[in-house]
């Protein structure tokens, strides 16, 4: 996000440190058989319930946490971040905000808890950052096809701590920008739904013909419809005649010019003053005088 930079290009008012310095990174508690039932059932979060800046609670699973629940037991403020995913997603990170209460977290996800001196407003912002730029990507490790992203990992990626008056502005109006935006997407999700509500009343009303004026002297629709019907198989049928036609004219031209074919032509007629053919000879008058 550009509201944190790249590290060359901190303020030199900012401290450089790690995450592991900044705050506390604990993995989640692992889950077994044994604890599918027993005295203690406690709501626990997952993968499946942490997207970025979004918790989803619809679909909680239930662990027995007779013991350790304390230490797995999340609190408002909480950022939790995906330690099992695909390599783009490894890190997604989101607060908890205290709803619902009494949750813990398992050891799909990772917990980081600012220390003093840092916002978890802040740290949020940090960590969105570092999923956008794909800095967990350069931490992740490959198993099974699934990336992952350990505690002593995430413990060395850097973390910027501004002074505390500047995080507490800088987390106030990226607040405001981003309730701007959901406003925004609201209002176009809104104006989709009446868009789509629009064009269906649109075509019932065009089916029905009441989108203009209707006379009482216009043909009724059965019977335009018979008329169209009808001219279209007239039309069909001349054609068809047409092609017809010039289908027996085509075999007609065809036969005449064999029959023209098959008788020979008279030899052409000999010129009287022409020359003769070859061998042949003419009687010439004689003429006697005295």
């Amino acid at each position: 996000m550009g509201v944190v930079p790249e590290p060359e290009a901190w303020p030199s008012t900012w401290q450089a440190t790690t995450t592991g310095k900044a705050g506390t990174v604990d993995l989640g508690r692992a889950r077994h058989p044994d604890w599918h039932t027993g005295p203690k059932m406690r709501p626990y979060l997952r993968v499946a319930n942490v997207f970025e800046d979004q918790i989803v609670t619809t679909s909680l699973m239930e662990m027995d946490f007779s013991e350790g629940f304390n230490k797995y037991r999340l609190l408002p403020g909480d950022i939790l971040l995906n330690e099992g995913q695909s390599p783009h997603l490894v890190g997604r990170p989101a607060m908890y905000k205290g709803n619902p209460d009494g949750v813990a977290f398992t050891n799909s996800l990772l917990r980081f808890r600012a220390g003093a001196g840092v916002l978890p407003g802040w740290a949020l912002l940090v960590f969105r950052r570092h999923l956008h730029a794909g800095r967990f990507m350069q931490e992740v490790r490959i198993t099974t096809n699934i990336a992952h992203l350990s505690a002593a990992r995430l413990k060395a990626v850097e973390f910027p701590i501004p002074p505390w008056e500047e995080q507490r502005q800088i987390v106030a109006e990226i607040t405001r920008q981003l309730a701007v935006v959901d406003a925004l997407e609201r209002q176009l999700q809104q104006a989709e739904t009446h868009v789509t509500a629009l064009r269906r009343a649109l075509l019932s009303e065009a089916y029905e013909g009441r989108l203009v004026a209707q006379d009482a002297h216009d043909e009724p629709a059965e019977d335009l419809l018979k008329r169209v019907r009808r001219e279209q198989e007239a039309a069909e049928a001349e054609q068809k005649a047409t092609r017809r036609a010039s289908r027996a004219t085509s075999a007609k031209s065809v036969k005449d010019g064999k029959s023209k074919k098959a008788s020979p032509s008279p030899p052409p007629a000999r010129s009287s003053r022409g020359p003769l053919p070859e061998g042949e000879q003419t009687a010439l008058p004689l003429e006697f005088t005295e």
